[in-house]
């Protein structure tokens, strides 16, 4: 019984229950230092993250990359970069998400339209107080549907607002009477130049 424990990873712990001074015998999980993303790899991190940089900003084919490492004296293959950025761009994607802003109270909503492969479209975007922006919504229609979506899918995921400032879109002061009756709806020229 014990060594199908010990193989699953529990180690022994004893303790002493002072009320008592009884000896109590339990088997606890060790806690483990995290592994590196980089652990098993021949390069040193620097040298990978700056090879996936460049491959992310610059646009860059793999044998370009591997031609501008070559010349500062790092040989890699250009099959190792494609690895590296598979593995790696999550990781560089992931990184700032921790330093964002959680949503603000107060929200800049408006829809402008886009030519998208060669069709006009509308573009749905909410941003906050701090100039993040919360959501993008693309739609064929600048309709009440499109805009009852945007909002539904931004209230679903980021909850309600305090103040909400829009244009004075007919749609936009509709869903924002319907969906959110308790949010203060600024529709005063110019306030929301910000979006």
């Amino acid at each position: 019984m014990r060594s199908r424990l010990y193989a699953k990873g529990l180690v022994p712990k004893t303790s002493m229950d002072e009320s008592v001074g009884v000896k109590h015998l339990r088997l606890i999980r060790p806690i483990k230092a995290p592994m590196s993303a980089f652990a098993g790899f021949r390069f040193p991190p620097e040298v990978i993250l700056i090879a996936v940089r460049w491959y992310l900003r610059y646009g860059l084919s793999y044998r370009d990359l591997e031609e501008l490492l070559a010349e500062r004296g790092i040989e890699v293959d250009h099959v190792t970069l494609f690895r590296w950025v598979q593995r790696f761009t999550p990781l560089l994607v992931e990184a700032p998400r921790p330093c964002r802003h959680s949503v603000g109270g107060h929200w800049f909503v408006d829809e402008t339209y886009v030519k998208v492969s060669g069709s006009w479209r509308y573009v749905y975007r909410a941003v906050d107080q701090y100039g993040q922006v919360i959501d993008v919504l693309l739609s064929k229609k600048r309709d009440l549907q499109a805009a009852t979506a945007s909002f539904a899918t931004v209230i679903t995921s980021h909850g309600e607002p305090a103040e909400i400032t829009t244009d004075r879109a007919h749609a936009l002061v509709r869903v924002i009477a319907e969906l959110l009756p308790a949010a203060l709806h600024d529709t005063t020229q110019y306030a929301n130049n910000r979006v």
